[in-house]
């Protein structure tokens, strides 16, 4: 049986285009900054979101972390939606290496209004030193916990218009930057125009194996590099991944909207199914999150056994992800299991 697996965007493998790509990669020692796949990378990627320059990470994860570590000092405070996989998915990095508070902002779906983002911005010359600063907001978009729902661009606008009135930086965490860009058919430069960094993944939707780049001005991605270094990130002949998030910008950027497509199909089928619970208005993208009545882990036991691996993220709470390794066909047999998972649970 061949398995349908929609735990994550990150599951996929390098197709044999991009293998190809990576074999053939010019390498030289990145350390050194002269690695020529790993710099048209960084170029290509600042290019793109309108930025200066860019920096190759290993992960969205350290990407995150070395850019709250160039806009922050330790007692400083951090800005962030209530669930964002900058709070909730990386380890607290946010204080072990930057020694920042966060003040967690409330959302709907995932998405921050400009208001309740002002509301959370402390300073500590306004409360006789009793306040940490706060000198850095972080926008999520798309949002992952809010099921993958997007920013308008008119919200995002407005996000940094209070982040300048209040004298804090912009961070845009975009793992899935690119599946906001097509949902909201908005140019990835102007959907980050007023972000001071940006970070995108190229290891979910566009199907690279590792590596996000951080863009942002020539004077930051110099810091950059510094804490790239200290948190273990120096790469040597990285063009070889380099080259294969290459190969995902020019070949995976567009085909994105299949993925949207078939996770709404898959959402507005089971929703019909009794004992499921799915907000459709938050399907935008390539997930789906759905409640359900019975235990989360029962579910996904069940589905399993019909050749379909899922992720149980709450007690009854389990999110799918559709990807570049998700056809029609995988996604007419998951609403077959699905129907009769649920049939049999009456």
């Amino acid at each position: 049986m061949n398995r349908v697996d929609l735990r994550s965007d990150t599951v996929t493998q390098p197709i044999p285009g991009m293998r190809a790509a990576m074999t053939e990669a010019k390498v030289g020692d990145d350390v050194f900054g002269e690695d020529p796949t790993v710099i048209e990378l960084q170029n290509r990627v600042a290019a793109l979101l309108g930025k200066e320059a860019g920096l190759f990470v290993p992960s969205g994860t350290m990407s995150n972390a070395v850019a709250i570590r160039c806009h922050t000092q330790p007692g400083d405070e951090i800005i962030a939606e209530e669930n964002s996989h900058i709070y909730v998915y990386e380890g607290g990095g946010f204080a072990a290496l930057s020694g920042c508070s966060i003040a967690l902002v409330p959302s709907r779906s995932g998405i921050m209004n400009a208001s309740d983002v002002e509301s959370k911005i402390r300073k500590s010359a306004h409360g006789k030193s009793h306040f940490p600063n706060g000198t850095l907001v972080c926008v999520e978009n798309t949002s992952n916990r809010g099921g993958g729902t997007c920013y308008s661009q008119e919200e995002i606008d407005q996000i940094g218009e209070i982040a300048r009135k209040h004298e804090c930086a912009l961070h845009m965490d975009g793992a899935r930057l690119f599946n906001a860009s097509v949902a909201a058919d908005v140019e990835p430069d102007r959907m980050v125009r007023d972000c001071d960094t940006v970070s995108i993944c190229l290891s979910k939707g566009l199907g690279a194996p590792v590596g996000s780049v951080l863009a942002g001005s020539r004077e930051l991605i110099e810091q950059a590099h510094r804490w790239r270094k200290m948190f273990g990130g120096g790469m040597r002949q990285a063009g070889v991944l380099a080259a294969a998030g290459l190969y995902a910008l020019d070949h995976n950027r567009s085909r994105l909207v299949e993925d949207h497509r078939r996770a709404f199909q898959l959402a507005e089928t089971i929703a019909e199914l009794q004992g499921v619970n799915i907000d459709l208005n938050a399907v935008q993208t390539n997930m789906v999150y759905l409640r359900t009545e019975i235990p989360a882990v029962q579910i996904v036991k069940k589905m399993g056994v019909q050749g379909v691996d899922m992720l149980a993220i709450g007690e009854n709470l389990i999110r799918l992800v559709t990807h570049l390794h998700i056809s029609d066909g995988d996604i007419e047999h998951c609403i077959h299991a699905f129907r009769t998972v649920f049939d049999s649970s009456k």
